[in-house]
């Protein structure tokens, strides 16, 4: 019996069916093999003749098995631009976002101050992929790290760096360094000015603290300033100086700038209470330069050296300011001939 498709006026009985299959030969070479035989797969080829390996086409794949982590640092490219925030194609199955505030280290107001559609640069992943699939990226810590690694740099250096005040407080003023907040204390201000005057001033600074575990990079205006100034000085030399502060262990002297120390024991070979005694602010007087010391910014004077006779401080101060040169002349004599008597001796060998 022959069924068509088109016989649709023909009533099928699937007894008959099954009857007449019954009656025909189906007879068969070989038994229809399963799906786990191996006879049944096809044969496999050689890959000799494949213009790859087996490890290369793996190798193929595994650049495009995708592995991202909140640390790393990966190459995209930009390619929207959103009110908070740019798109950016990093290879992702989803595209990551950078939030506005992480696009800079600095403060910026638009997108487009630091990018530019179809630019490509290095981003920060900051976490790991949200619900959506998406990473969160941010230009602004890898500026953050670079930064850090510059002051480190620049501080074992002992770099003199010139930085913009952009604000001051009752504990001193704050700068920016590298695009980090950066604060120099009130001690370590050396200026006339008062201190809210030197918003917009750009200072010398000298490093003092660089510490980016609790965030503290501190520097010191007067440090840089000494350091200017003892480039010009010398140890038995003499200047003149202005009494600027008085305090129970001595007085601060304001040389051409910079402050050095007059200690209350190096005033006169006489026994002095207090500095009170003897000086008076805005005194004018002539010091001699005992001591530079560069890495902690304190230059250390002495009117005591200066003295023709012990205590003439005290007594005849304006001997002292006229006889200062030839003191001063006699003092790096006594010098010289210490340094030469400290001289080890020559050996000669026969």
């Amino acid at each position: 019996m022959t069924l068509t498709p088109s016989d649709t006026s023909t009533t099928v009985d699937l007894d008959m069916v099954i009857e007449d299959a019954a009656d025909l030969d189906l007879a068969f070479t070989e038994e229809v093999p399963t799906a786990d035989d191996p006879s049944s797969r096809a044969a496999a080829r050689d890959s000799d003749g494949v213009g790859f390996t087996r490890d290369e086409f793996a190798a193929l794949l595994s650049k495009y098995d995708y592995n991202f982590k909140p640390g790393d640092v990966v190459k995209g490219t930009v390619f929207a631009m959103e009110p908070k925030g740019a798109m950016i194609d990093i290879g992702a199955k989803t595209a990551a976002f950078m939030p506005m505030p992480e696009v800079s280290i600095n403060r910026v107001e638009a997108l487009s101050d630091v990018l530019q559609p179809g630019e490509v640069r290095e981003f920060f992943i900051m976490s790991e992929e949200n619900e959506d699939g998406q990473l969160s990226l941010s230009i602004r810590r890898i500026e953050y790290q670079r930064a850090w690694e510059r002051v480190r740099q620049l501080q074992k250096e002992d770099a003199t760096i010139y930085s913009e005040v952009f604000a001051t407080n009752r504990g001193g003023a704050l700068v920016r360094v590298e695009g980090l907040r950066g604060f120099i204390p009130g001690s370590h201000i050396s200026t006339r000015k008062p201190k809210e005057d030197l918003v917009a001033d750009f200072l010398p600074l000298k490093f003092l603290e660089v510490d980016e575990e609790r965030n503290r990079l501190v520097l010191s205006h007067r440090r840089a300033l000494v350091e200017r100034k003892m480039n010009r000085l010398e140890v038995g030399e003499v200047v003149i100086g202005t009494v600027r502060g008085i305090k129970p262990y001595g007085a601060f002297i304001d040389i051409g700038g910079v402050s050095g120390l007059l200690h209350i024991s190096e005033i006169s070979h006489e026994h002095i209470e207090t500095p009170h005694t003897v000086l008076n602010v805005n005194d004018q007087m002539k010091v001699m330069i005992i001591d530079l010391d560069a890495e902690r910014g304190r230059i250390s004077l002495s009117t005591k050296a200066l003295e023709p006779e012990p205590g003439d401080m005290l007594t005849d101060p304006a001997k002292v300011f006229e006889k200062a040169e030839e003191m001063a002349a006699r003092y790096k004599q006594m010098l010289l001939e210490q340094a030469e008597e400290n001289e080890p001796m020559g050996v000669t060998l026969d």
